[in-house]
């Protein structure tokens, strides 16, 4: 399983597709949440090994993660994060980042359409 492929059919279910008057596929969320999960404790794995998923040092590995994570953030699936201590620490670590901090400004929960997900 890939990372970017669940949590962005994730983004889409929950976020994007409620904000454009469209129902989530409960189905689809649930399939991509197990894939996830499974990614992610790879992912906790390598993390409790280096600081980054590359090695000790950020590189695109890393930063590629940070759009869909920072939507996914905003879905009640956020706790699979928070509950794996090195993939926390390695989002919190992330989303510190002084230019991590200036995207997210640019990034607003509803996508720019000026809505809230019902």
């Amino acid at each position: 399983h890939q990372y970017n492929p669940a949590a962005s059919a994730i983004v889409v279910q929950c976020i994007i597709l409620p904000l454009l008057g469209g129902a989530r596929d409960q189905a689809v969320v649930d399939e991509n949440v197990a894939k996830l999960k499974k990614v992610l404790e790879v992912y906790e794995a390598r993390l409790s090994a280096s600081r980054y998923l590359a090695g000790d040092d950020i590189s695109l590995a890393d930063l590629s993660h940070f759009p869909f994570t920072r939507y996914f953030m905003e879905t009640e699936y956020a706790p699979l994060v928070a509950e794996l201590p090195h993939v926390n620490a390695w989002w919190e670590g992330l989303k510190a980042r002084p230019a991590a901090r200036k995207v997210t400004e640019l990034m607003p929960p509803d996508l720019g359409l000026g809505k809230k997900a019902e």
